[in-house]
């Protein structure tokens, strides 16, 4: 008869801790629990809950990875701010203010070499064009952008990036490139898109999803970047607008976000992007909309957002499939 030690070379232990790390398939008993249990890897994306943010906004600008996170300006749901933070994986740091407060705007790069890009500003009643640049210890004004937009999308580093799409007085579709010092006018996204999310290593590598070609609906629409055009790509599982996102061209996160008209549904949806197709994962705990995101398809992060009732301040981090895991083997 064929036995899991004829299988695999030794015999079930008995432990009193379960072991780490554990390879995938192994099997041991804990004496301790009295259970035997199981090392397996996640097969859906899952959501836990991070630090808190020290400023309470959204639709600020984001940058950096999950365990070196940037979050700048924003919403307070009563003013513009210009408030700046560093996160270390587990806890938010105030860190020097961004210049001009603003709202409606996105950013890009890492922790320490941070693009902020646009946005609406109260103080002039529209749209701005104002972009700064972040070296690690404070914020500087660079080139604006040709077009002031806010609502817009950005993706890139902080020598090689691109934006996009957004609302100047209505939504547009136009693009730019950044190359480090100047902004360049680039061909126009295929169509209209505004409070989109977006996810790219340069300004001749990106991607954009979901937004809404108007401000009111929402759309599941993808498009990729290459350096010279943009090309249709394969349509989200949920159409939304006002979702976060981050990743690559290839390997993007987008989550969070309002579904159908203005007022609709506030999202949790998580999707990852994998170059061809979108795969629905573990949704947010909390739907917000016009939060921003960080990190990768494997570790990101959802920054802060407004939840319909409230600015909120919180963090969540997500671990992709594939992560490790132990489960108890049960009879059912």
């Amino acid at each position: 008869m064929t036995t899991y030690k004829g299988i695999n070379g030794f015999a079930v232990q008995s432990v009193a801790t379960d072991p780490s790390p554990s390879d995938e398939g192994q099997v041991w008993y804990n004496n301790a629990s009295y259970a035997f249990k199981l090392a397996a890897v996640t097969t859906s994306g899952t959501w836990a809950s991070g630090g808190t943010l020290n400023t309470a906004r959204y639709a600020g600008g984001s940058s950096g990875t999950q365990t070196a996170a940037l979050y700048f300006s924003g919403y307070t749901g009563s003013a513009d701010s210009t408030a700046s933070e560093s996160y270390n994986g587990s806890s938010w740091t105030t860190t020097p203010s961004v210049n001009t407060a603003r709202r409606a705007t996105w950013g890009f790069g890492t922790q320490s070499a941070a693009i902020l890009t646009g946005g609406y500003r109260d103080a002039i009643g529209g749209a701005s064009d104002a972009v700064e640049s972040y070296n690690g210890s404070s914020w500087t004004s660079v080139n604006s952008l040709n077009t002031a937009r806010f609502n817009l999308t950005s993706a890139g580093i902080q020598t090689s990036g691109i934006a996009f799409g957004g609302t100047t007085t209505t939504p547009v579709s136009s693009s730019e490139s950044w190359n480090g010092t100047s902004w360049t006018n680039t061909p126009s996204l295929n169509a209209t898109k505004t409070q989109a999310a977006g996810a790219g290593a340069s300004n001749t590598s990106a991607f954009v999803f979901g937004g809404s070609p108007d401000g009111t609906a929402s759309s599941a629409t993808t498009e990729s970047w290459n350096g010279s055009a943009w090309t249709s790509s394969t349509s989200m599982n949920t159409a939304r607008y006002r979702l976060a996102g981050t990743g690559i061209q290839t390997a993007a996160l987008g989550f969070a976000g309002l579904s159908g008209p203005t007022g609709g549904t506030y999202s949790a949806a998580t999707e990852s992007w994998n170059g061809t197709s979108w795969t629905t994962q573990g949704n947010l705990a909390t739907a917000v909309q016009q939060s921003r995101g960080a990190g990768t398809t494997s570790a990101g992060l959802n920054i802060s957002g407004d939840n319909g009732t409230s600015v909120l301040a919180t963090t969540e981090e997500y671990t992709g499939p594939g992560a490790p895991v132990t489960k108890t083997i049960t009879t059912s």
